[in-house]
Parts: structure tokens; C-alpha cells; sequence
């Protein structure tokens, strides 16, 4: 596998000036434009939701931003997990791996989002915002555990150089999240409460899109199901994402 790959993004040294400059520079974009596809509808799904609930008021917009600040370095951490080790057929038991280490972690701050506003008062927030956090924050709980797959997931497909598709299925997320935050708070004027649902139906739309094409076989040499090795040898996985974390941190 590593030979095919090098063959068919490495120019070859006799290739004249031009063709190597083409071919490296198609080598970069092959790879670059899906990730950036990706990253700009992710992000681009946390400012369509803010515009929404701008529209709908000051304290939503405020209370929306400061939890997010919180899912996002609290989640940063389930980021660094390692998948390109040469031996292909492990990647499979090392994404599942991830799935159990970060599905724990992920609940464990799943408290923090039940009790925000009592955590948020301790900490000196305004009233106001404490209280309005409390039933934001509580969307944001499926949300990590969507979040603990999908990323772990677009790592796993990235490994393999299958940017693409992580691309493809993150611009079919973003073009729902626009449709469905329209539907729900324009049309049914369900608040704040169609704004996030919006959020976490595209975020698992996405998921299954993965889940799809792991399972259905677009992966033969990575996924070879499910299996019991992904309960053994944790504390890499953990000491990884730990090493992750507080560098993002």
C-alpha cells in the first residue's frame, strides 16, 4: 500500500521542472482541499447557529458563545489519536479504541453540561447568562458524543488518504445545518431550541454518513469489524490523547 501511494503522489526524479511542479502541486491540492472543505463547513455550522440565535437575542447569542468556548477546549483533547502506524489492519482496533477512551471521556464531562448554571455561578458569570446556559448546555451533551465519532472517524479516514469523502460529507452536513436552522427558526419559530437541534441533526447526519462507508466495506484493508483487542492496551490511547490535550490546551 505505501508503494502505491508513493507512486501516485511522488513525481518521479526524471520528470522535467513543469511536470513535477504539476504533479506536486496537484499532490498538495488532492490533499489540502478536502481538509480545508471540511474545516470551513465545521466551523462554518457554529456561525450559521450564532447568526440564528443573534436573530433571536442578545442573552441566547451570549449564553450560546460561552458554552461553546467550553465544548471546544473540552473537546479538543478527544482530537489527538494516532492512527498511521504500518500496520494497516490494526487501524481498525485503534479507531475503536479511541471510540471507548473518548466515549468515556465524553462522559464524564457530560456533568459539566448538566450543571452549567450552578458552575457558571461559581465562577462569577452574570445571573442572567448562568440561567440561560442551563438549558443551552444540555444540547451539547449528544453533541459530544457525536463529536467523539466523527472525529475519531475523519482521522481515521485521513490516515488512509481519503480526505475526500471527509470533505464531501462535511459540505453535506454544513448544507443541512443551513436548511434545517432555517426551517426550525424562521419557519417554526421553535427559538433556541430548533437552533440546536438543527446543530446536532446535521452533526449526526454526518456521523452516519462515516459510519456508511467505514462499515460498508469502503474500507477492506482498515475495518475488519469489531473486535475484543480494542479493550486491551488502552493507555496509549489515553497517553496520547492526554500529550494532545495539553498541547492544544
Amino acid at each position: 500500500m505505501d508503494d502505491e501511494v508513493e507512486e501516485r503522489f511522488v513525481a518521479k526524479k526524471d520528470d522535467d521542472l513543469k511536470t513535477r511542479v504539476w504533479i506536486e502541486s496537484k499532490t498538495i491540492w488532492r490533499i489540502a482541499f478536502p481538509s480545508i472543505l471540511s474545516r470551513v463547513t465545521s466551523f462554518g455550522m457554529v456561525v450559521v447557529t450564532q447568526s440564528f440565535l443573534g436573530h433571536i437575542g442578545e442573552v441566547e447569542l451570549a449564553t450560546y458563545a460561552l458554552i461553546q468556548s467550553i465544548l471546544v477546549s473540552a473537546t479538543e483533547t478527544l482530537c489527538g489519536q494516532a492512527f498511521g502506524a504500518g500496520h494497516h489492519h490494526m487501524m481498525g482496533i485503534y479507531l475503536q479504541r479511541s471510540w471507548i477512551v473518548d466515549g468515556i471521556t465524553a462522559t464524564i464531562l457530560a456533568p459539566v453540561f448538566v450543571f452549567a448554571t450552578p458552575i457558571l455561578r461559581l465562577l462569577g458569570q452574570e445571573e442572567e447568562l448562568a440561567v440561560a446556559a442551563g438549558p443551552i448546555s444540555l444540547w451539547f451533551i449528544p453533541m459530544i458524543y457525536s463529536f467523539v465519532v466523527s472525529m475519531t472517524i475523519s482521522m481515521f479516514l485521513q490516515a488512509q488518504l481519503k480526505n475526500l469523502i471527509v470533505g464531501w460529507l462535511s459540505m453535506a452536513a454544513f448544507v443541512v445545518h443551513v436548511s434545517l436552522s432555517w426551517i426550525f427558526v424562521n419557519k417554526f419559530k421553535w427559538g433556541v431550541n430548533g437552533a440546536m437541534a438543527a446543530m446536532n441533526m446535521s452533526g449526526w447526519i454526518m456521523v452516519v454518513g462515516q459510519l456508511v462507508y467505514v462499515f460498508g466495506g469502503w474500507c477492506p484493508n482498515t475495518w475488519r469489524g469489531f473486535s475484543k483487542a480494542a479493550f486491551f492496551d488502552l493507555l496509549p490511547v489515553v497517553k496520547l490523547s492526554i500529550s494532545s490535550g495539553v498541547m492544544i490546551w
